[in-house]
C-alpha cells in the first residue's frame, strides 16, 4: 500500500518582509523576483508608500513578499505614517529581508542600519542582503560589512546581490524558504499581487513624474484614479495628480502641456502592457494644499494605516 503524500507537510508557505533604509534597492529586487516590473522605481527616497504583495510560486514554496517603504527620519504626517506601514509589514510577516548596500571602503555597517537592526526583525528569521554589489570594484571591500553584521546579531543568512543587474535573487529567495513554515499554497497559481489594477495604475502614473521631477515635487506628489473602466477591448482611466502649491501644477504641466502629456504616455504604456488591451488615460493635475500633512487626505489618498 502506497502511502499517500500530504502537499502540505512538505510545502512552505508565508510571508517575507523586504524592509530597510530608503534608497537600497528593495523594490528593484522585488521586480526581479517577480519577473515583472510591478513596483514603482526611482531615485527618489519614498519611492514606495504601501506595502506591495508580490507572489513567487517555487517548487516547494510560495513565498508572499512584502516591498515596503524606506525607513528614515520623518518630516511630515505623510513620513511617519510610511514608517508604519514598514513596521506592520515586518511585525505580520514570518521572515524578514534586511535589505543595505555598501559603504564607500571600508564598507563597513551604515549607522541607519546599525539603529534599525536593533529591533526590526528581531525574534523573526532575518536574512541580510547587501544589495548593490556592482558598484564595489574590490569585493574584499564588503568584508567589513559582513563582519560588522555577523557581530551584531545571529542572522539566518548574508547574502550580497546585485538586483540591478539581476544577479543574486534566487540565493535570497531559496534562504526566504528555507526559513518559512510549512503549509499549504495560499494563493492561485496565476496571483502576482494583491492589489488591483486600478491601483497600479496610479503607482505607474506616479512613477514618471518621479523619475523626471525637481526635488521639491515627488514628495508632494498623490495620484486618485477616479474613472477605471474595463472592457474586452480596452479600458478607460481618469486620474488626478495631487499637488501641494501653484508652483508644482505649472512644472507639472510643462510649457504647453508637454510635460504631463510625456507622463501620460509613458503610463498608458505601463498600464497597456499589464493588461495586454488598449488604454485611453486622461490625467488632470490639482491643488490639494498641504495633503502630506492632513490625516483625512492621507485616508482620502490611501495612505492611512499600511495602505
Amino acid at each position: 500500500m502506497t502511502k499517500t503524500k500530504n502537499p502540505a507537510s512538505e510545502h512552505r508557505s508565508g510571508t517575507v518582509a523586504i524592509v530597510g533604509r530608503p534608497n537600497v534597492g528593495k523594490s528593484t529586487f522585488l521586480n526581479l523576483a517577480l519577473g515583472e516590473a510591478l513596483a514603482i522605481v526611482s531615485p527618489v527616497p519614498q519611492t514606495t508608500r504601501n506595502r506591495i504583495l508580490g507572489v513567487v510560486h517555487r517548487p516547494g514554496a510560495e513565498i508572499a513578499l512584502l516591498d515596503t517603504p524606506g525607513i528614515h527620519k520623518p518630516h511630515s504626517r505623510l513620513g511617519r505614517t510610511l514608517n508604519r506601514t514598514a513596521r506592520h509589514a515586518t511585525e505580520e510577516a514570518d521572515v524578514v529581508i534586511y535589505m543595505t548596500t555598501p559603504s564607500k571602503p571600508p564598507a563597513g555597517l551604515h549607522p541607519g542600519d546599525r539603529t534599525l537592526l536593533a529591533d526590526i526583525g528581531a525574534g523573526k528569521p532575518t536574512i541580510v542582503v547587501i544589495n548593490m554589489i556592482d558598484k564595489v570594484r574590490d569585493k574584499g571591500n564588503l568584508l567589513p560589512l559582513m563582519d560588522d553584521l555577523s557581530r551584531l546579531r545571529d542572522f539566518a543568512a548574508i547574502v550580497p546581490i546585485s538586483a540591478l543587474r539581476g544577479d543574486g535573487a534566487d540565493r535570497v529567495l531559496d534562504e526566504a524558504a528555507k526559513c518559512l513554515p510549512l503549509g499549504a499554497p495560499k494563493y492561485d497559481a496565476e496571483t502576482l499581487t494583491d492589489r488591483p489594477m486600478r491601483w497600479l495604475a496610479a503607482e505607474f502614473v506616479r512613477e514618471p513624474i518621479l523619475q523626471w521631477a525637481r526635488e521639491e515635487i515627488p514628495h508632494a506628489v498623490a495620484v486618485e484614479i477616479t474613472t477605471f473602466e474595463e472592457h474586452a477591448k480596452g479600458a478607460r482611466i481618469e486620474a488626478t495628480i495631487h499637488v501641494e502649491r501653484d508652483g508644482q501644477k505649472r512644472i507639472l504641466i510643462g510649457t504647453g502641456g508637454e510635460r504631463l502629456k510625456a507622463v501620460g504616455t509613458s503610463a498608458r504604456l505601463r498600464i497597456e502592457a499589464l493588461l495586454g488591451k488598449k488604454v485611453h488615460l486622461a490625467l488632470w493635475v490639482r491643488v490639494t494644499a498641504d495633503w502630506t500633512e492632513s490625516e483625512k487626505a492621507l485616508l482620502e489618498l490611501g495612505y492611512g494605516g499600511d495602505g
